[in-house]
C-alpha cells in the first residue's frame, strides 16, 4: 500500500465562502499513482469544513441560509468571552463536518453524477489549509 499527502492553502476575501476543490483533489490522486483506495480531504481548522454535494448556486444559498439559521453570526456566544467573535463559525464546522473520505476507483474519484468536493470557510480572511491524503494501491 502507498500513500500521498498534499496541502491546499486558502486565504478567502470573505468571512464565509464555499470553494469547489474537486479538481485539486483529483490532481493529488493522479499524482499519487493510486488506482484503488481512498482519499481523505480534511480542513485543518476548527472554523472551516469540507463536504460533498451539488455544485449549484441555489443549493449553496440554501446551505448558507440553513447554517445561518442554526448558528447565526453576531449572537452572544459563550465562546466570545475568550475575545473571539467567531462562535458561529465553530458551530457551522460541526454542522458541515471537517472531513470527507472519497473512494478512488481506477485512479479517479468515485463520485456520483452531481457530487463535487467543497471547502467551506466560516471565518475567513486569513490563511488556512486542507490536507489531502490518498492511500491505496
Amino acid at each position: 500500500m502507498k500513500s500521498h499527502t498534499e496541502y491546499l492553502w486558502f486565504h478567502t476575501d470573505q468571512r464565509r465562502q464555499y470553494i469547489r476543490v474537486t479538481e485539486q483533489v483529483q490532481e493529488a490522486v493522479s499524482k499519487s499513482g493510486i488506482q484503488e483506495g481512498m482519499v481523505l480531504v480534511s480542513a485543518m481548522h476548527i472554523t472551516a469544513g469540507v463536504f460533498v454535494n451539488d455544485d449549484e448556486p441555489g443549493f449553496r444559498e440554501d446551505l448558507d441560509q440553513m447554517l445561518e439559521s442554526l448558528a447565526p453570526f453576531g449572537q452572544d456566544y459563550q465562546h466570545h468571552q475568550t475575545g473571539e467573535d467567531n462562535g458561529d463559525a465553530h458551530l457551522k464546522n460541526i454542522l458541515v463536518h471537517h472531513q470527507v473520505v472519497i473512494p478512488i476507483t481506477e485512479g479517479k474519484l468515485d463520485l456520483g453524477p452531481w457530487q463535487q468536493v467543497f471547502y467551506a470557510e466560516f471565518d475567513g480572511r486569513r490563511r488556512k489549509r486542507v490536507v489531502i491524503k490518498a492511500i491505496g494501491d
